[in-house]
């Protein structure tokens, strides 16, 4: 359906259609869905440099460029909405490499998450090699619909609906007993463990077997990709998209209540809850503020940021060809140290992400150099330096790790909330999304983009479907403010 236009004015003579306020992938995708559809659309970012948490900067040495959060973005090149912008016309290029995950093991192999899932499952414990192709195969027979369904809020019809109740069947058990009960041996058990850890909650929580399971159905649909240049290559391509359809982007610009705000006929919140009430307090209602006070931001993260003077040495060759290498061993220790970290404990063997994108991208640090980037789940707003364990751990599978260091940049809970007012405690994933709040996030409402003031949307990773780079917040929003506005309605996807 074509978008239906909203005036004839030239720009700047009336008020814009729709401003939002924060400039990561959710509200730039609010944003690219209010343009297409005829919006004259104003982005406010309060930093010097648009993006959120897609920003990379040289935070150790000269030529090093590291990725200040996201880093590996699964989610981004198999995003519906994303997936439908002309990303790559405007510069946007995935790199890859052999695999997306690998999960270094003692004194044997790493566990290797490959595409095919024939393939995965070959280097998993004899006996267990059906038992992954029975659990993945039935979900893979139309994956792009079951991620389309999957990210989406829960008053969302969906379209696979036998699909959906397979994976939530599956995903509504905790990771540790599903592991347990479906495998025999460690190494899938492992497998399914890296994954699942994303979830910053404890592998005996419901529902982490869903985000374990999704992170494994990205796997086998494509390789984990790093941004070429950075990610915040990602942002750049979706400004310039925004751009090209008459959509501005102002930096600089921060928002502390609504008169900092342009006049505008729809105002979204790509923020936290907190800073919504913050900022438009005054226009929402006492109890849903209440409400939104209530809201569970969960764990932080430590992050360690290296120059290194060559590749990480890993015991597995095979590991330095993927994307992300869950470090963490055995699926026991990774459940003892997210249980650790959620009761606000320091485990001294921390499960530690690492996302190796100068193997996947010659671009990010100098000729035979490489960028090290890996970061642990800490308790919210940590001041624990855990540069030690994290390197303990690492050097635990890549003996002479800690020789190849050049440089080391550190950043705590609080320095994370510093850069992007949106992590809460250093939480980065928009909120705890257990099984109370996965779904009802930020409260229970019938549509959790909107508010009771019709003029103020919220779009940020604390609404469904939660965090990550794919823009899927900010999309449903964008669909909510488009209704208001009388726009189009028809979905992208």
């Amino acid at each position: 359906m074509k978008a239906k236009a909203l005036s004839k004015d030239t720009a700047g003579s009336r008020p814009f259609d729709a401003c939002i306020v924060g400039s990561g992938p959710n509200g730039l995708a609010a944003a690219a869905l209010l343009a297409q559809k005829g919006a004259r659309v104003l982005v406010l970012e309060a930093r010097e440099s648009a993006g959120g948490g897609m920003r990379t900067e040289e935070l150790t040495l000269p030529g090093f460029a590291h990725d200040i959060c996201s880093a590996a973005h699964p989610m981004g090149v198999l995003s519906p909405f994303l997936a439908t912008l002309p990303l790559a016309a405007h510069g946007l290029e995935w790199r890859t490499g052999d695999h997306s995950a690998a999960h270094p093991l003692d004194g044997e192999p790493a566990v290797l998450l490959r595409k095919s899932v024939v393939e995965t499952a070959a280097g998993l414990d004899a006996g267990d090699e059906r038992a992954y192709a029975k659990l993945l195969e039935p979900l893979l027979k139309y994956p792009a619909g079951l991620l389309a369904d999957a990210l989406g809020p829960l008053t969302k019809i969906p379209r696979h609906p036998i699909l959906m109740a397979r994976f939530g069947l599956l995903g509504i058990r905790s990771a540790s007993a599903l592991a347990r009960s479906r495998f025999r041996g460690e190494r899938a058990r492992a497998l399914l463990a890296g994954c699942a850890a994303h979830s910053v909650l404890p592998l005996s929580h419901r529902l982490t077997s869903a985000l374990g399971l999704m992170f494994l159905i990205t796997g086998h649909m494509s390789d984990w990709p790093v941004a070429r240049g950075g990610s915040i290559a990602i942002a750049r391509a979706l400004i310039a998209y925004i751009e090209s359809l008459g959509g501005e982007i102002r930096v600089s610009s921060p928002v502390r209540t609504l008169a900092d705000v342009p006049p505008a006929r729809v105002i979204l919140f790509d923020t936290s809850p907190e800073q919504l009430v913050a900022i438009a307090g005054d226009e929402l209602p006492t109890l849903y503020k209440r409400r939104l006070g209530r809201y569970r931001y969960g764990p932080g993260v430590f992050k360690l940021d290296l120059a290194l003077d060559g590749p990480i040495p890993w015991s597995d060759p095979a590991v330095n060809r993927a994307s992300t290498v869950h470090v963490g061993g055995r699926l026991g220790e990774i459940a003892a140290a997210e249980a650790a970290m959620w009761r606000g404990e320091h485990p001294e063997q921390p499960f530690v992400m690492v996302v190796q994108q100068s193997e996947l991208d010659e671009e990010r640090a100098p000729r035979g150099k490489h960028t090290g980037y890996a970061y642990c789940h800490v308790p919210a707003g940590s001041t624990v330096d855990m540069t030690d364990a994290i390197e303990k751990q690492i050097e635990r599978f890549a003996p002479g790790f800690r020789d190849r260091i050049l440089a080391r940049h550190k950043m705590y809970a609080g320095d994370l909330q510093k850069h992007n007012a949106n992590y809460i405690g250093g939480a980065i994933t928009g909120g705890v999304a257990d099984l109370p709040q996965a779904f009802l996030r930020p409260i229970a409402r019938w549509n959790p983009y909107a508010t009771p003031n019709p003029r103020i949307f919220l779009c940020s990773s604390a609404t469904p479907p939660g965090g990550g780079v794919h823009g899927m917040c900010g999309y449903y929003a964008g669909l909510s403010a488009a209704r208001r506005l009388g726009l189009d309605p028809e979905p992208a996807f």
